[in-house]
């Protein structure tokens, strides 16, 4: 029943980002109100606010605000975090989750670099995703809590840059071969497992 539930949640979530998006796309972000946004998607405004909490939200939850320390840590190889994050990035672009037109993940994007209010709350969840992983590679490695604090946060923010970088340049290749190249420099200094 809870697999049903947790399907049904997922569903209305995507329904009210995609709204959102619509809207943000056809009036600008500063001009929609999260009461448009309910209308919009058929839910009742209190219902938005406890998927997201903000207007900012809409655009920056993803499917990692969810997972369990245990999801997370299945996720998570602390030999290779590189390649978790290449791993992740890849299950993020299936094209089979894409709808017709300009992709969903393109529209969220867009707005990630062109509303500073919505960078600040990617910046902000960048920092905590960061803070989940560091005991992971703090439990499996031989890095102190500063160096996994310093690692995490590296590949977070570094993921941002590519992810900049792939939009930047138009999106024509995949955010998986901007996040690879990026991330190049770190790989060349991270210890083997």
């Amino acid at each position: 029943m809870a697999g049903l539930r947790e399907q049904w949640r997922h569903a209305a979530m995507r329904t009210i980002q995609e709204r959102a998006l619509d809207l943000f796309d056809e009036r600008g972000f500063d001009a929609v109100t999260i009461e448009q946004v309910a209308a919009a998607a058929e839910v009742s405004p209190s219902s938005v606010y406890r998927y997201f909490g903000t207007k900012e939200g809409l655009l920056v939850a993803d499917d990692f605000d969810t997972l369990t320390d245990e999801q997370l840590a299945s996720l998570v190889d602390p030999t290779d975090p590189i390649g978790s994050l290449l791993g992740s990035v890849l299950r993020y672009e299936d094209p089979g989750q894409e709808e017709a037109g300009e992709p969903t993940s393109r529209r969220r994007v867009r707005y990630f670099f062109s509303e500073p209010s919505v960078r600040a709350a990617v910046l902000a969840t960048l920092d905590r995703a960061a803070k989940r992983l560091a005991p992971l590679l703090v439990a499996e490695r031989t890095l102190s809590p500063t160096q996994a604090h310093v690692v995490t946060h590296a590949l977070a923010f570094g993921y941002f840059a590519a992810l900049e970088r792939w939009f930047d340049e138009g999106s024509t290749r995949p955010i998986a071969d901007y996040v690879d190249e990026g991330m190049g420099p770190l790989r060349s200094i991270w210890p083997s497992g």
